[in-house]
């Protein structure tokens, strides 16, 4: 007891000593140095002098680098190959190859005799002076060789066994010191990244770190697989030899960055450009023992002599860690704001705006054309100020976000109707925008808005329809209404027209060569273009499905880059379209529709008249009304016409009067002529059925009349009935 209470007491009184110590004033205004030399006890502390402490650590280190490196067993034998190499390098000093270069002056001399025999003597000339230095090379080796032997014989002999145990250290660490390893090798570690992590902006700038060079290649080395490089040492090495081996004129590797899929570096040519990695990138797969598409090489605008090369792990996929499609409320979004559509493999956002943008998207069957055009559709349905248009003649388009477009066209006639109506809205723009205020080019807003037009399977349209669309291509960037044409291919076979290369934006997807050719360039393959390498999905396997190489893209370079475009779920995209509908669809303004009436239609959609006035052949197809042509394509009317316009109110007078003409024929069907001659005021009966088909009743159809025998061209009541109605509308 009294023990414990002693221990406490003196604990006490330390506590409180060391309180007045803290608490006294300093007296000196010199500041105690820590002690050097003896080890001593100061102030309850132990100190060492410093350079025992450093000595200790690097013996430690010491003993770890030995043990790290085998005793520097490797070292020894490599030392000594290295001198092997280099006493044969003295030995030919080159003769040999000026012995070559004299007989390649021979053989080309072969039809000049002198000249043959010039060179006939300068061979053997050469070969003499080999002979020579070969004699006296032996004489030096043989020389030194024998005063080598001697001492360490005599030295063996006479000084006993720790003689030889010195002469054998000396030669194990001459054999060290002659194949230790270049300082410049030294391997530098990098941290891994992430895909997302990881960009390409600026990546192979200033700072790049040079991981090995072609002049550090290992003597003999030969190529390995991919997966037997663990550091960025070796895999600058792995590349190095394959690219060698293949016969690219590589000059280094930087920049080697170990990713979540794969490798990334970057490497440099000698000579030439990188077209020499890209022509070999199906060898450097089986090199590397990758997968099909597994060498991706990007090349460098800023550094001509360089290009991204991405090795794809078997079974990796660059894009799995990309983000998803964001969610954009109804109205959410102008069609002037740039929008995410998918990410490229370094981890940058696709990003665009379609505002006055033609596209042309080419994939082959499987290749994700569909998704694609999804993913732009998706965006552009959520905009305030643009109106969405969906059309195929073979497929089922923008299906999942059908409810969220306002005119979906899958009959020919649909198609060259919508197509013929926006061409003559284009024209019309183009005279409106002065009055308007709009200056050089259409500006979209609620009340004014843009128009997309999504065209996909267009190698199964008609050729009318083509070239409606090809029109609208040339004149409807500057009022807003753009085309997004999607291609089974990008030639004149699949397109009609040569125009792949006209288009602002290009998103090419798996593909053959020749689409690549066609949208790119000739050259564009040489460029690092390759969709062509890209695999489309079958009924099982994805594959590269949705992936694309693009160009044009607003605000973006133009590079090789692999993309992958988002792809949402159909479940997905049905809830947003339900959204938008419920939030209302964007209709067209009022001023473009005014205007549609004062402007001419194409000669080739016009009806043919002979010099008398007699009709030779009926227009392909009839400008149409905006109600009469959501009427057409089976969407709801707009019901917003507040005011008609002439042209309108001469339409619905015709249709009416043909209504009143069937009222006093006594039945529900009637010709033309006949309804012309009761209307009278100068009406004809090509007049009639122009002013019925405008106004959205449709052609005629064959019918039966008391008067005529057989079946006649005439209308029915209730088209025109129909036409009438949806014209009122409101």
């Amino acid at each position: 007891m009294s023990t414990h209470l002693s221990t406490r007491e003196h604990r006490k009184e330390d506590a409180m000593a060391t309180v007045a110590e803290d608490t006294r004033p300093t007296l000196s205004l010199v500041k105690p140095e820590p002690l050097e030399g003896p080890v001593v006890e100061h102030q309850g502390e132990t100190l060492r002098p410093t350079w025992i402490g450093s000595g200790k650590e690097l013996a430690t280190r010491a003993r770890e680098h030995a043990a790290e490196n085998r005793l520097y067993i490797g070292w020894s034998v490599r030392g000594y190959r290295n001198l092997g190499r280099r006493w044969l390098e003295a030995r030919h000093d080159d003769h040999p190859q000026m012995i070559q270069s004299a007989k390649a002056e021979r053989k080309a001399a072969a039809s000049d005799t002198a000249a043959e025999a010039a060179a006939h003597e300068l061979v053997q000339s050469r070969r003499a002076e080999y002979r020579v230095h070969k004699r006296w090379h032996w004489l030096k080796t043989g020389g030194w060789g024998a005063a080598g032997v001697a001492g360490v014989t005599v030295g063996a002999v006479t000084g006993g066994m720790w003689v030889d145990l010195v002469m054998a250290t000396a030669a194990y660490l001459s054999g060290i010191y002659h194949g230790r390893p270049d300082p410049a090798a030294a391997e530098v570690t990098a941290p891994p990244l992430s895909v997302i992590e990881q960009s390409d902006s600026g990546f192979g700038q200033g700072g790049a770190q040079i991981f090995m060079t072609i002049g550090q290649l290992r003597e003999g080395a030969k190529p390995f697989p991919i997966a037997q490089a663990r550091t960025p040492m070796q895999l600058a090495e792995c590349v190095l030899l394959a690219l060698v081996a293949e016969g690219v004129p590589v000059a280094e590797v930087t920049d080697v960055i170990r990713l979540s899929w794969g490798w990334q570096c970057i490497v440099r040519v000698s000579e030439g450009t990188p077209e020499a990695i890209i022509k070999v990138a199906g060898d450097l797969e089986t090199r590397f023992d990758l997968a099909a598409n597994g060498v991706r090489p990007t090349p460098l605008k800023e550094r001509r002599a360089c290009a991204v090369l991405r090795l794809v792990d078997r079974g990796a996929d660059p894009f799995a860690s990309a983000p998803g499609l964001p969610y954009r409320a109804p109205k959410s979004m102008s069609i002037t704001d740039k929008f995410r559509i998918g990410s490229s493999v370094g981890g940058d956002e696709l990003a665009a705006s379609l505002a006055g943008v033609m596209g042309l998207w080419v994939a082959a069957s499987g290749g994700g054309k569909t998704g694609i055009l999804q993913a732009l559709a998706e965006g552009t349905t959520a905009c305030y100020d643009n109106i969405t248009i969906d059309l195929d003649p073979h497929g089922d388009g923008l299906e999942d976000l059908g409810d969220a477009v306002r005119i979906t066209a899958r009959t020919n006639e649909q198609i060259e109707a919508v197509l013929l109506f926006f061409l003559v809205m284009s024209k019309a723009r183009a005279r409106l925008r002065k009055t308007l205020g709009m200056g050089r080019k259409w500006k979209a807003s609620k009340t004014h808005p843009a128009v997309t037009i999504f065209f996909d399977e267009f190698p199964k349209a008609t050729e009318l329809a083509k070239r409606l669309a090809f029109d609208l291509l040339l004149v409807g960037r500057k009022e807003l209404i753009q085309v997004e044409i999607a291609s089974q291919g990008g030639q004149k076979g699949y397109l009609g027209e040569n125009f792949a290369q006209m288009v602002a934006l290009k998103g090419v997807g798996p593909c053959k060569v020749g689409d690549t050719r066609a949208v790119f360039g000739d050259g564009a393959v040489n460029e690092g273009w390759l969709p062509h390498r890209l695999a489309p999905a079958t009924d099982t396997d994805p594959k590269d499905a949705g992936h694309i190489y693009i160009q044009g893209v607003p605000g973006m370079p133009d590079e090789p880059i692999e993309y992958k475009v988002h792809e949402a779920p159909s479940a997905t995209l049905r809830k947003l379209a339900v959204e938008r509908l419920e939030a209302g669809l964007v209709e067209p303004d009022q001023d473009s529709l005014d205007a549609m009436a004062n402007v001419d239609l194409p000669e080739y959609v016009e009806a043919v008249y002979d010099v008398e006035g007699n009709l030779k052949k009926e227009a392909p197809v009839e400008l149409l009304t905006w109600d009469a042509l959501l009427r057409l394509c089976g969407a709801e009317p707009g019901g917003y016409v507040k005011q008609m316009t002439p042209e309108q109110k001469s339409q619905l007078d015709a249709a009416l009067g043909a209504l009143n003409a069937m009222d006093r024929l006594g039945r529900d069907v009637a010709q033309l002529d006949e309804m012309a001659e009761i209307i009278g005021d100068g009406m004809t009966a090509d007049r009639l059925g122009e002013l019925l088909r405008a106004v959205g009743a449709g052609g005629t159809v064959k019918i039966a009349v008391p008067h005529r025998s057989g079946r006649v061209n005439g209308y029915q009541r209730a088209e025109i009935a129909g036409a009438v109605k949806l014209l009122n509308g409101a």
